[in-house]
């Protein structure tokens, strides 16, 4: 590896001399470092940048690895900008869960050298990509989950939904969540989704407040077309996209399929589904 890409956000200022230590790491090691510009006007504002390289992030360089420094919205954002270029993504959690990310930046040489040490593997994410036939949606594709959700109402939204080209039911509720295997452990969770193995081929659809009690939430191949057409009372309805919302109006359609690029996550070879539940999500964790 000889050429590294940063994010990062603007929110964890303890951190930011830490960020520079790390930085100026990666140089010592021989990496070449650009930093997204608005990131690096931050860190500057610390102290000197040291003549740091930054980039647009409409147009990121070329590079073998994008290092998130944050949390999992930083990691989503990442995602959003490099994972069209097949670019591999390591996350370095600033944050609190930081479910996403492969180590704490307090550990960053253990986590940079392991790295550095071939000591990783890739794991390619399903993301999803949606498009409606009446608004252009800027950002179409998510790696945790497309919600669709009330707008300024207290009034049911009625989901027409259909998979696979057959006419499946129609959600009756505050929305409805359609989840990567990534994101099951999101918005997903909250409404009382499961949880997926990250690197499974599937998709799950989760109702949000739902109206009957059979509403239960549905898992389905990774490769099913969902369509559904939102009628309510209200004018408009969101449909949030990773967390980036878009206002659509009401009796539009939305068309959510697998995207034909994937994020490309990196994990340390320590790192493992199991120990992620028991560490992260205390899973099983008597907390008595």
């Amino acid at each position: 590896m000889k050429r590294v890409v940063i994010f990062g956000n603007n929110f964890q200022q303890d951190e930011a001399s830490k960020v520079l230590s790390l930085l100026e790491y990666l140089r010592q090691r021989g990496l070449s470092v650009a930093v997204e510009q608005q990131y690096l006007q931050y860190l500057v504002g610390q102290r000197d940048d040291d003549g740091y390289a930054s980039f647009d992030p409409n147009h990121v360089p070329d590079a073998d690895m994008a290092l998130s420094l944050g949390g999992d919205g930083t990691f989503l954002t990442t995602v959003m900008w490099v994972s069209r270029q097949g670019m591999p993504i390591l996350g370095i959690n600033l944050g609190h869960l930081g479910y996403l990310t492969a180590g704490r930046l307090d550990e960053n040489s253990n986590v940079i050298d392991d790295i550095l040490a071939g000591n990783y593997r890739i794991e390619e994410r399903t993301m999803l990509q949606v498009t409606c036939d009446m608004v252009d949606i800027q950002h179409p594709w998510a790696l945790n989950e497309v919600a669709i959700l009330r707008h300024d109402t207290s009034s049911m939204l009625d989901m027409q939904t259909r998979l696979r080209s057959h006419d499946l039911t129609t959600y009756r509720g505050d929305g409805l969540i359609v989840s990567t295997p990534t994101g099951s452990t999101a918005y997903n969770m909250s409404v009382g989704g499961p949880i997926l193995e990250p690197t499974t081929s599937c998709l799950v659809l989760s109702p949000i407040s739902p109206h009957s009690l059979t509403m239960r939430p549905l898992v389905v191949r990774d490769d099913s077309e969902i369509v559904i057409r939102t009628l309510s009372r209200a004018s408009h309805y969101e449909v949030s996209i990773d967390g980036e919302v878009t206002l659509c109006p009401t009796g539009s359609t939305l068309t959510i399929a697998r995207s034909p690029h994937c994020a490309r996550v990196v994990q340390r070879q320590s790192n493992n589904f199991a120990n992620t539940l028991r560490q992260k999500l205390l899973w099983g964790t008597d907390q008595r």
